[in-house]
């Protein structure tokens, strides 16, 4: 079937407020699952054909600031380049994503930026944790970070600023990189279980190069913050910068998202890094305790 039309099922309505909103993603999905399409002699169910374009969004979000090659994709997703270049035509008709006409590199496209408005309301842990980093911010002087965890990778959602001149702006909001990439995202890590550890770090083995780590450099930076009780590291790329994050956990007890201050190394000894170690794990506490009563209420 052709992918375009399967993703013509997404209608959208203009609302007063000027948001885009989602109406029908369901039959965007029906539409597809009904269908099959044949490639290279392979079926591809119409569920398959999602998922690969999810994955495909995935990866262009990954590195959105800088953008992303045709060839770059192909060789990320491990899909063939005709059948990438179909997908991002489609997408780009419906603004999913965007080419740069000079560079010819492929970025988040509008509709991706009204969709996560409307959905905004309904994940406010933003909102609920901005309180606390600006608290955090003040109390250290230093730049704080808010991570969650999205499947095998991590999003910064907020960033607040201290006072202190030399600014460490390590993330960016939006920015998604491999789980374990990152001080916030290392701590998520370290605090699930070792099967899944093992599985998310062998899943984004490939990747790990690109942030000048391999799986065993993981895994050893994993075992320091289990036994530290918190994470902390040099941060790669950023000669003279050292973070300290700590967990959110959820209801069940599960690590979802994580709280990291980052700053120039020599404000950072290992003394103050317990300091800061202790500080995030109150603030984190009183905001689990906010999602908790918040989820009671509900």
């Amino acid at each position: 079937m052709s992918f375009t039309l399967a993703w013509r099922g997404l209608f959208c309505q203009k609302r007063s407020d000027g948001i885009i909103a989602l109406r029908s993603l369901y039959g965007l999905i029906e539409t597809m699952s009904r269908k099959t399409e044949i490639e290279n002699g392979n079926r591809l169910t119409g569920t398959q054909s999602i998922e690969r374009a999810l994955t495909l969004l995935r990866e262009i979000a990954a590195h959105n600031r800088s953008g992303s090659r045709l060839l770059d994709l192909a060789t990320r997703t491990g899909l063939q380049r005709p059948t990438v270049h179909r997908m991002l035509k489609c997408l780009a008709t419906e603004s999913m994503v965007q080419q740069d006409p000079d560079t010819h590199r492929y970025f988040l496209g509008s509709m991706m930026f009204e969709l996560g408005l409307t959905a905004a309301p309904r994940f406010n842990l933003r909102e609920i944790c901005h309180p606390a980093l600006s608290r955090i911010a003040e109390a250290t002087g230093d730049t704080v970070f808010l991570t969650q965890r999205s499947g095998l990778d991590s999003v910064c959602l907020d960033r607040r600023e201290g006072t202190f001149p030399i600014k460490t702006f390590t993330l960016e909001i939006g920015m998604r990189r491999p789980l374990g990439v990152g001080t916030g995202s290392l701590a998520i890590l370290s605090a699930l279980g070792e099967e899944e550890i093992q599985r998310v770090v062998a899943a984004n083995s490939g990747r790990l190069p690109e942030y000048g780590l391999s799986a065993p450099i993981l895994l050893a930076q994993v075992k320091k913050s289990q036994k530290l009780g918190y994470a902390m590291r040099d941060v790669s790329g950023l000669a003279g910068v050292r973070s300290v994050g700590q967990t959110l956990r959820n209801q069940s007890g599960m690590a979802f998202a994580a709280i990291s201050v980052s700053t120039i190394s020599s404000r950072m000894s290992d003394k103050r890094a317990g300091e800061v170690a202790q500080l995030l794990k109150g603030e984190s506490r009183q905001i689990e305790r906010q999602l908790a009563s918040g989820a009671e209420h509900r």
